[in-house]
């Protein structure tokens, strides 16, 4: 029997990537895979554009609400993925995880804004999870 992957998103707010990111994941392979998303500083909601830009491909991040990350998730994951740039985070000496940084596109930094930007990281970000998703022999 196949252990299920717990994978955890982090950006700094949990209202865009990571929320993005596990949305998306789920979308693709619904409970196969144990999903969790978390900031290292997070906000107070999720941002609408993301919502938006996520129900265009037919996933769902609508009660999505921002939260911490759990120290004890923290140890316990299979894989934590920092989205973007910003986030810091370091495993501590306990966990049983890996760790990785996915650098995502950030559009904004050539002039696109509102929900143009938001389409263009949700394809970005969409991509890298396809991609995980066959790196797991889950898709």
């Amino acid at each position: 029997m196949t252990t299920i992957q717990k994978i955890l998103f982090v950006c700094v707010g949990n209202g865009g990537k990571s929320q993005m990111a596990a949305a998306l994941t789920k979308f693709h392979v619904g409970d196969r895979i144990e999903i969790h998303s978390a900031g290292t500083k997070p906000g107070a909601k999720v941002n609408a554009l993301s919502v938006e830009s996520i129900a265009e491909v037919g996933a769902d991040m609508s009660n999505g609400q921002p939260k911490a990350i759990d120290p004890d998730l923290l140890r316990t994951v299979d894989r934590t993925i920092i989205l973007g740039n910003d986030a810091q985070l370091a495993l501590p000496a306990d966990a049983q995880g890996s760790i990785e940084r996915w650098n995502t596109d950030e559009p904004s930094e050539r002039g696109i804004s509102g929900i143009a930007r938001m389409r263009l990281i949700r394809d970005d970000i969409d991509a890298r999870v396809r991609d995980l998703l066959v790196e797991l022999g889950i898709q």
